[in-house]
């Protein structure tokens, strides 16, 4: 059974904020390379000005069935949405100055998939051995075996995290929250 995975189902449940990204203002982004879909290797160290991240849990193509109880966690369903709302946004992003990146820690090969079916703009990254998330101590999912990160995005500015959005939710509308705070930053 294929599931429309553009689409939010009504009463998905909203993550509550734990805490668990409180220590993020102000650090510095850690000298990590990173594979991204083009098959570079990214070193988020050397991007100057402003960067976004959205971190997010998984995407996929609709065959592959969601983690069973996926719509009950909550604030895991929805990357999909939030990864198109960051596309149809990409030219407002670039006239403020600001690189975007999605990160996952799905193999390059899973974001390469998925960067091609949602035709994204911009590039994902994989944090498949999560060095990143680790030395940021992001929060994560633990579904079955996988280990997920939780949407969280994130503002860089020349190196530095400026701003944080924990919990993410609805994930589509993240775009919004990220726009009206770098409008108000304009350099």
């Amino acid at each position: 059974m294929e599931t429309d995975l553009t689409y939010l189902p009504p009463n998905l449940p909203a993550p509550e904020d734990d805490g668990a990204c409180d220590h993020l203002d102000g650090l510095r982004i850690p000298d990590i390379h990173l594979p991204a879909t083009d098959g570079t290797m990214v070193s988020l160290q050397d991007i100057p000005g402003r960067l976004v991240i959205y971190c997010y849990p998984m995407t996929g193509p609709s065959h592959i069935p969601l983690p069973p109880g996926w719509d009950e966690i909550p604030g895991a369903r929805g990357c999909t949405p939030q990864a198109c709302s960051f596309r149809d946004h990409y030219q407002e992003l670039q006239r403020l100055q600001t690189t975007v990146f999605g990160m996952s820690t799905q193999s390059p090969e899973m974001q390469r998939s998925e960067q091609e079916r949602i035709h994204l703009p911009f590039h994902l990254l994989s944090d498949e051995h999560r060095h990143f998330s680790e030395a940021l101590n992001l929060p994560m999912h633990y579904v079955d075996s996988l280990i997920l990160l939780k949407r969280v995005t994130l503002v860089f500015e020349n190196g530095y995290i400026r701003k944080h959005f924990y919990p993410v939710f609805p994930p589509d509308k993240n775009i919004d929250e990220v726009l009206a705070y770098l409008k108000t930053t304009t350099r």
